[in-house]
């Protein structure tokens, strides 16, 4: 076996972007061991990526297979003892490959879509409202109390559209003051930043906090958990000074004050996925399941792998965009525990995951077994 030969100044260079807690790691294995990949036996073994990067030498971390096959689900990250931010690893490590331009062609598709279009879907930035047609959605103005940011997934996918539909009737219902700013937003950036591209990350988000300054932007109510967890942690790093809500908590306090109101409850047993960045980036557990127990009048059922516990769909990190082999899919996976549930409709509240587990309910024939709904769409079906 040929011997390898540490480059440590690689190691300096990946702590000095924001691997700062990369020497932490004694490599227990804690984080391959509660990795999703594992479950699947995959090529991804997050401890063989982090002790590469400790010894900066070519451990497989160059491969598209292994480098992005991180999800950034953070479940490791709430597993290792030695509190080690090992997402901050993938991404620094992400970022250095980024800066030799050698992202795989699919994500560099999505990187040049953002910085020309304003989202990573490849589609002009005049047709970001067209999903909008036809519903009357309020323009925002500074006399406007909400801004109801729509994720890039709901401004161009069809079937995601209909989360953003549902907000919009919903806010209208209960009487909200909200609106939209349309063609001039640009995408969060958030799995732009996962994919390792830096400086686009920082340029898009400066043009969208710039954006609602000029706009008078105070309060911010987000449909996806990826757009909600970048604008609440990484955009005040750059001067955002706007409170933001993902609409799950939006909903649910309104449930509370009596503001929104079951009429016709859904008569379906439903089960619960919990998004990655709703859940165990942002600890928001409660509110959707109350949401989802209201709507169904208590018709709610649990998976086994719940909360902290969840399993990812598969589409964070910029896997949203890759092609996956169906004997790695996760989301595959989460489809088939949903239906062992007995559960008709399967409900989650993230674009991306409405995305991975449409696809996997096609593949795995449950078309007729199981619906996907956005929790959106099960309280406007309640109200």
């Amino acid at each position: 076996m040929e011997a390898l030969i540490p480059f440590y100044e690689v190691n300096e260079a990946l702590v000095a972007m924001g691997a700062e807690k990369l020497n932490l790691c004694m490599q227990c294995g804690m984080c391959a061991g509660s990795c999703p990949w594992r479950i699947v036996n995959g090529p991804f073994n997050v401890r063989r990526l982090i002790r590469s990067a400790q010894l900066g030498v070519e451990g497989g971390y160059e491969s598209d297979d292994v480098l992005y096959g991180c999800t950034t689900c953070n479940k490791c990250v709430l597993k290792c003892p030695r509190g080690v931010t090992i997402i901050d690893i993938v991404r620094s490590i992400r970022a250095m490959i980024a800066e030799t331009g050698a992202i795989p062609g699919v994500l560099k598709t999505a990187t040049g879509s953002v910085h020309s279009n304003g989202n990573p879907w490849s589609e002009p930035r005049e047709k970001r409202m067209e999903w909008a047609e036809g519903t009357d959605v309020p323009e925002f103005t500074e006399n406007t109390e909400y801004l109801l940011f729509v994720c890039c997934t709901s401004c161009y996918d069809k079937r995601s559209q209909k989360i953003a539909k549902a907000m919009v009737e919903i806010l209208k219902k209960i009487g909200v003051s909200f609106g939209i700013i349309g063609e001039e937003e640009s995408c969060c950036a958030e799995s732009i930043r996962k994919i390792g591209d830096e400086e686009l990350f920082t340029n898009t988000a400066t043009k969208n906090i710039e954006l609602f300054k000029e706009k008078g932007v105070k309060k911010v109510i987000t449909t996806s958990p990826h757009c909600y967890y970048t604008f609440k942690n990484e955009y005040p790093e750059l001067g955002a000074e706007f409170e933001v809500v993902h609409y799950t908590q939006f909903l649910s306090s309104l449930l509370d004050s009596g503001e929104l109101k079951i009429n016709k409850p859904v008569s379906k047993k439903v089960t619960y996925h919990d998004p990655c960045y709703l859940g165990r980036h942002s600890e928001i557990y409660d509110e959707p399941r109350k949401l989802i127990s209201a709507a169904t009048d208590g018709n709610l059922v649990e998976m086994e792998r719940i909360r902290k516990e969840s399993l990812c769909c598969g589409g964070g990190g910029g896997r949203v965009w890759m092609e996956t082999k169906p004997e790695y899919r996760f989301s595959d996976l989460r489809i088939l525990e949903a239906c062992d549930t007995g559960a008709q409709i399967l409900a989650t509240a993230c674009p991306y995951c409405i995305t991975m587990l449409e696809d996997s309910r096609k593949t795995k024939n449950k078309e007729d077994v199981i619906e996907v709904k956005d929790i959106s769409e099960l309280i406007l079906d309640a109200i």
